[in-house]
């Protein structure tokens, strides 16, 4: 099997096997096609196909991975009575989904339901006090407060900066264990996606870039 066709195969199972792992505990077992269809469709997602996505999951009622992700579709999309009803019934087989708790606490703040919004976010914050997404959007909750929630959002984005830059040390390290392998090309990806966790002025991301000149004026 050549490189391309390896690595076409692997961004096809990956979702089946990120699936698996989630619901091997608390679900009863899905079959293979499900699994099949749902890993199209997040491959489909991942290319803003939401009208093709949306047909392909439209009678899923018992996967939530799927569930969650058909509620995204719906979500950006602009069905949002349908995103809220996948979110739910995501969350009701699988309580602990974060990205069905996630959206459906967007969702529910675009309409106003704030005490529900941050309740959702707040469940997520006390199984991971490091979620970046949920820190950001439980300081927008703050923020929609007004003056008074101002210094509730400024710590919690405090928070999520110090969680980027963890997330992006992750990056740094695999960067340069790859870069001293041979895979330059695969090194500079990791940086790239490093830098996007940082603000552009830090100190890290100016030492990223000096990585990054480093690596790409080495010999190949």
């Amino acid at each position: 099997m050549t490189g391309h066709a390896m690595g076409k195969n692997a961004r096809v199972m990956w979702p089946l096997v990120s699936a698996a792992l989630i619901l091997g505990a608390c679900a009863p077992r899905v079959d293979e096609d499900t699994l099949l269809r749902y890993a199209r469709a997040e491959a489909i997602y991942a290319q803003g196909r939401f009208s093709e996505l949306l047909p392909l999951l439209a009678g899923e009622r018992s996967f939530p991975p799927a569930l969650a992700l058909r509620g995204k579709a719906e979500y950006f999309s602009g069905d949002l009575k349908g995103a809220e009803k996948s979110f739910r019934r995501a969350l009701s087989l699988m309580p602990a989904s974060v990205e069905a708790a996630l959206y459906l606490a967007r969702l529910l703040r675009e309409k106003g339901e704030t005490g529900e919004a941050e309740a959702l976010v707040e469940g997520i914050l006390g199984d991971d006090p490091a979620d970046i997404r949920a820190l950001r959007l439980r300081a927008e909750l703050y923020r929609d407060r007004g003056p008074a929630g101002e210094e509730h959002a400024a710590a919690l984005l405090d928070r999520a900066v110090e969680a980027s830059a963890e997330a992006a040390m992750v990056f740094v390290d695999r960067a340069r264990s790859r870069w001293v392998g041979g895979n330059r090309a695969a090194a500079l990806r990791d940086l790239q996606s490093a830098k996007t966790l940082l603000p552009w002025d830090s100190a890290l991301y100016r030492g990223i870039e000096s990585l990054e000149s480093v690596i790409r004026e080495a010999a190949p």
